[in-house]
């Protein structure tokens, strides 16, 4: 079928809808007489002959589902039940094949859904509605232009606002064995999904295991190196920061839990720990936070974090 007779069948189907818009009928009819011989080579398995206004309509099934995930489309793979069991156990991009050097079309419409997917999160805050559940006040860093200078200046959101340190001082706890510390980073998403499954955790960890808890409490527009603007302030024994990471492709659930041993001006990454890919599918989050206050007491008996805290282990 070459490109004259697609367009004739495209300007018949044009037609007849249009006719059918101007003259408000309750089905759509597509006439035979109006379409090239050669439509029996696809149209009648695509376009049925009598469609309620109801039941017409171009919406297509969503790609991203996971039943069209992990479907393998090699053509004629050595080992199908072998590409099928690699494409089941990662969630990485195997077994796309390929049309010529170029993604198949479904392929690249999921990859194009994963990236709006990614842009959306990175842009959102997270729900107020959330914070005011779970009881967390907020507080800013030094970003005061938006989401555009908080991805541009990671400086900046390692630092408390000069407002954000008086309201901290005015309404936590001082000097609590335990401050957990609620940060949206790059990931709005990841704090929505997994903040009121690991909260409970830790705070019941906590009592369990005789350790006093502050005032937990969001930082908007945080980086993870705002634990020592707060650590100053507060002097806790452990802090933990819950903080959305960097999202991948079609995944913005994922969080992390950093922990540092007496935070303070001048500490690194070198003086913390993280228990990263915090999400139903990595890291459970309640596996994680009952993790997370196990590290804080090794920190505390140890009196390090870090790399001091790995040496400190490795000695006794």
């Amino acid at each position: 079928m070459d490109e004259y007779q697609i367009e004739k069948i495209v300007d018949a189907i044009v037609t007849e809808l249009t006719a059918h818009q101007k003259s408000g009928a309750g089905q759509i009819s597509i006439s035979q007489s109006t379409i090239p011989e050669e439509k029996s080579l696809f149209m009648p398995s695509r376009i049925p002959h009598s469609l309620t206004e109801s039941e017409w309509g171009l919406d297509l099934p969503d790609l991203t589902a996971e039943q069209f995930r992990n479907i393998p489309a090699v053509d004629n793979p050595y080992d199908p039940e072998g590409l099928q069991a690699l494409v089941d156990a990662t969630p990485a991009r195997i077994g796309f094949g390929r049309a010529g050097p170029r993604y198949r079309t479904k392929h690249w419409l999921v990859f194009q859904a994963d990236q709006a997917i990614t842009q959306d999160t990175l842009y959102r805050d997270v729900d107020d509605a959330l914070l005011t559940k779970m009881s967390l006040f907020k507080v800013h860093t030094r970003i005061s232009e938006g989401k555009q200078q908080y991805l541009l200046r990671p400086d900046l959101g390692r630092q408390l606002s000069d407002e954000a340190k008086k309201i901290i001082q005015q309404r936590c706890v001082m000097k609590p064995n335990i401050q957990v510390v609620i940060g949206d980073g790059l990931s709005a998403q990841a704090i929505e999904t997994n903040l009121d499954q690991i909260m409970p955790v830790i705070q019941q960890g906590c009592q369990a295991a005789g350790l006093s808890m502050g005032t937990p409490f969001f930082v908007q527009y945080c980086r993870v190196g705002v634990m020592n603007d707060i650590g100053d302030i507060l002097e806790p024994d452990v802090l933990m920061l819950l903080i959305g990471e960097r999202p991948g492709l079609g995944r913005a659930d994922s969080m992390s839990v950093y922990m540092g041993y007496k935070p303070h001006s001048g500490h690194s990454d070198a003086d913390r720990d993280v228990i990263c890919n915090v999400f139903n599918g990595g890291t459970n989050p309640l596996e994680a936070g009952a993790y997370a206050v196990q590290l804080a007491q090794k920190m505390i008996l140890h009196k390090a974090a870090g790399v001091r805290l790995k040496l400190a282990e490795g000695q006794s």
